[in-house]
């Protein structure tokens, strides 16, 4: 089973349940935790995990021989990202803003453009506390997440569960990431900011096809409204947890929830058995 966690809203606590989960399954079967928000992974701190192996990730772009090109501004005209521009005798490529798609390559009427690696990330991967660990990281500058969530969730197991811990928002990124999961575990907060993102992850969900349910983190110190929404959408609410000084402390030495207070553990096992409720 792929199990993904989002919320439309960052800061909601996807990192305190991917990382709580992934601990209170890890003894009674094979477990996978994917950090795929590339552009800040910190699953690492709170699972300890033991990093062995990384690899690079790298987009084609294109690469002109201005001794063959003749200026005739095919691929310029191809390019839908405006990563290639022809000025006069001379051909820019824009790095960052290329997709790697190949359309310049292709159409090149006289084929002076070939394809070259350009690295915009790394994979990494490791072992936690008994379970598989993998994350992201995306370059410094580089705009582009979906290729370097792509090498990570290839790096999934069929056996067992994965869980894939994804960047807040409803972007491209995020799309990337839950992309494929059998359930979505969405992570909010009752406020109005809270409820605002996630209506708009339900959307997301909704548009992909993607079983989901809610999770709500920091019961108590909002209103109620969240939980209407909830229950005037059908979005079943797999687990609550309260705002409690006890779990911020915690969480800002990188200790888990699970460790730093065991009774959640045995809650996040029940919340396993909803999901695969929803899921069969």
């Amino acid at each position: 089973m792929v199990i993904s966690i989002a919320s439309g809203k960052g800061g909601t606590g996807k990192t305190l349940v991917a990382t709580s989960l992934a601990l209170a399954l890890k003894d009674t079967m094979p477990v996978m935790l994917l950090d795929c928000d590339v552009e800040e992974p910190n699953d690492h701190i709170y699972v300890k995990a033991r990093l062995t192996r990384t690899s690079s990730v790298a987009v084609p772009v294109p690469h002109v021989d201005e001794s063959m090109c003749t200026s005739c501004g095919v691929c310029q005209n191809v390019c839908a990202f405006n990563a290639i521009a022809v000025l006069g005798s001379s051909v820019l490529v824009f790095k960052e803003l290329c997709h790697g798609c190949g359309a310049c390559t292709r159409f090149c009427p006289v084929e002076a453009i070939t394809e070259v690696p350009h690295e915009i990330g790394v994979v990494e991967e490791g072992v936690a506390d008994g379970f598989l660990f993998v994350d992201g990281v995306l370059t410094i500058g580089q705009p582009m997440a979906p290729p370097v969530i792509r090498k990570v969730k290839q790096r999934g197991v069929r056996d067992g569960v994965t869980i894939i811990d994804a960047s807040p928002g409803t972007s491209c990124p995020v799309v990337e990431a839950v992309g494929g999961s059998d359930f979505c575990l969405l992570v909010t907060e009752p406020t109005p900011f809270g409820l605002h993102d996630l209506r708009l992850a339900v959307e997301t969900m909704r548009e992909l096809g993607i079983p989901h349910g809610a999770i709500i983190n920091r019961a108590g110190i909002g209103d109620t409204r969240t939980e209407e929404f909830c229950r005037s959408e059908g979005i079943p609410i797999l687990m609550t947890i309260p705002f409690d000084r006890r779990i911020a402390e915690s969480y800002s030495r990188g200790t888990p929830l699970v460790e730093a207070l065991p009774e959640y553990r045995q809650q996040f096992v029940e919340l396993f058995k909803r999901i695969r409720e929803h899921v069969t």
